[in-house]
C-alpha cells in the first residue's frame, strides 16, 4: 500500500465483540480484566497483546502508535503527552547502555537545545554541537567525543538546512551511536528516517500529524534494538498520550498526506513570491533550486514536495518593525505552532528560539530580522494578498 493509503486505514477496524467499530473509538478505562486470570497473567507478562492498565497500554492510543509505526516503517511507536516528552525520552533511552556523550546539530529547535544543556547536562550528559550539513566536521566531532546519539532534525528549525541522513547513519553506525531524528517538519510523507538508517524517530503529533491546532502530544517510533527500552520507559515513567488526543491524532493523519502535498504547493508559490518582495532580505525554503543542501534535498525528498516551512528576512527590520508587520497580518496566525491547516508566523528570536542568548541566536544565523512562516492549506492568493497588505502598512 502507498502512503496515503495506509493514513486511512491502518489501525482502524479493530473487532471488539461482535461487531467491528468502522473507526478506532475513544476508550478511557484506566484499567482493563478479563474473564481468565491466566490470560491477564500473559497480557502482563507481555506474551499477549491487550490492554491492562492505561499507563501501559490504551486501545486508541495503541491503534495510533500502530498508524504512525506503519507511516515510518518501525519496529515499534509509542505515543507521548508532547513531542519534547518524546525527544526526552528518545535520547534518555539512546543512552541508557550507550556512553552518556551527544553530538547534536548546532541547528535546532531552540528548547531541544535547552534540553540538552538544562536538563541533560547536569545529569552528566555532555552535548558537543555540530555541523550535520559538514560530513567532514561532523565525523570530526563524532571521533572526538564518541557520543552515545547524535540528535539532528530532518529539516532544521528555522532555517531549514538538511543534513544527508543516509551518510550521517553511516558515521552513527561506525561510532556505535544511535542516531535520533525529529521528523516534525518532514513527516512521513515526505522523509522516513528509519529507511534511511536512522534508529529513533520523533514527532510532535501536535503539528502535521493533528493538524488542526487542537492536540497536544508526541510520538517515538524505533527500529528493533531500540524499541523495548523505549517502551519500558514509557511503562515505568508514563508520559503517555491521551485517549482524546489519540483519537484526534489519527483522525488528522487520515488527511495529512493530502495537507502536506496542498502545503508544499503553497509554500513553493508563497517563497517565490517573497523573493522578488523588495522589502525582504532572503528567502529559506526547501524548494529553492539555490539552497545549499540542494542535491540532498532531492536524493531525500519525492519531486516537487520539499516540505510546507519556510522563513524570511525583512529587510531592516528590529523587533518594532517586526511586531508592527506581525500585527498588519489579517489571515495568517500569529501563533506558536506549525503544521496547522491555517497559515501560521512565528518570530523565532521571540518564540521558538527565545532562551537561546543573542550571541548564540546570531552563531546560528537566526538573525532579529528573522520570521518563521508554517504555510497552510488556504487558497495561495489569500495567502499572498494577506502577506502583501501586510508590507504596505
Amino acid at each position: 500500500m502507498k502512503i496515503e493509503t495506509k493514513a486511512v486505514h491502518h489501525g482502524d477496524r479493530k473487532k471488539a465483540g461482535n461487531f467491528i467499530p468502522a473507526t478506532t473509538p475513544i476508550y478511557t478505562a484506566a484499567s482493563y480484566f478479563y474473564d481468565s486470570m491466566d490470560q491477564l497473567d500473559r497480557i502482563f507478562a507481555r506474551e499477549e497483546e491487550g490492554p491492562s492498565y492505561a499507563r501501559y497500554d490504551n486501545p486508541t492510543r495503541t491503534a495510533l502508535e500502530s498508524l504512525v509505526n506503519e507511516l515510518e516503517s518501525g519496529h515499534g511507536a509509542i505515543a507521548c503527552a508532547s513531542g519534547m516528552s518524546a525527544l526526552h525520552m528518545a535520547i534518555l533511552s539512546a543512552l541508557l547502555d550507550r556512553p552518556k556523550r551527544v553530538v547534536a546539530a548546532n541547528a535546532l529547535y531552540g528548547a531541544t537545545t535547552n534540553m540538552l544543556l538544562n536538563i541533560f547536562g547536569p545529569m552528566g550528559v555532555d552535548t558537543t554541537f555540530a555541523d550535520v550539513c559538514d560530513l567532514a566536521a561532523l565525523e570530526a566531532a563524532v571521533a572526538e567525543a564518541k557520543p552515545g546519539a547524535i540528535v539532528m532534525e530532518t529539516v532544521s528549525n528555522p532555517l531549514l538546512r538538511v543534513g544527508d541522513m543516509s551518510k550521517i547513519a553511516e558515521i552513527a553506525r561506525r561510532a556505535n551511536a544511535a542516531l535520533v531524528v525529529d521528523n516534525t517538519f518532514a513527516t512521513p510523507v515526505l522523509v522516513r528516517p528509519l529507511e534511511l538508517g536512522a534508529n529513533i524517530v520523533v514527532h510532535s503529533a501536535t503539528k502535521y500529524m493533528a493538524g488542526h491546532g487542537d492536540v497536544m502530544g508526541g510520538v517515538i517510533v524505533a527500529d528493533k534494538e531500540n524499541f523495548d527500552p523505549i517502551r519500558t520507559m514509557s511503562r515505568t515513567m508514563g508520559p503517555v498520550m491521551s485517549p482524546f488526543e489519540s483519537y484526534l491524532t489519527m483522525r488528522g493523519i487520515k488527511t495529512m498526506p493530502l495537507r502536506v502535498e496542498r502545503q508544499c504547493q503553497n509554500a513553493c508559490k508563497v517563497s517565490s513570491w517573497l523573493a522578488t518582495h523588495p522589502q525582504v532580505d532572503r528567502v529559506y525554503f526547501t524548494g529553492d533550486p539555490a539552497h545549499p543542501d540542494a542535491a540532498t534535498i532531492a536524493r531525500m525528498f519525492p519531486k516537487n514536495l520539499t516540505g510546507a516551512m519556510l522563513a524570511f528576512e525583512l529587510k531592516g527590520a528590529g523587533k518594532p518593525e517586526i511586531f508592527r508587520f506581525m500585527e498588519a497580518l489579517k489571515m495568517i496566525v500569529r501563533a506558536t505552532s506549525l503544521g496547522d491547516v491555517h497559515s501560521m508566523m512565528l518570530y523565532p528570536a521571540m518564540a521558538s528560539h527565545r532562551d537561546i542568548s543573542p550571541k548564540q541566536r546570531e552563531r546560528m544565523g537566526i538573525r532579529d530580522n528573522l520570521l518563521r512562516v508554517s504555510v497552510g492549506i488556504e487558497a495561495v492568493d489569500d495567502i499572498i494578498a494577506d502577506l502583501e497588505q501586510a508590507f504596505a502598512k
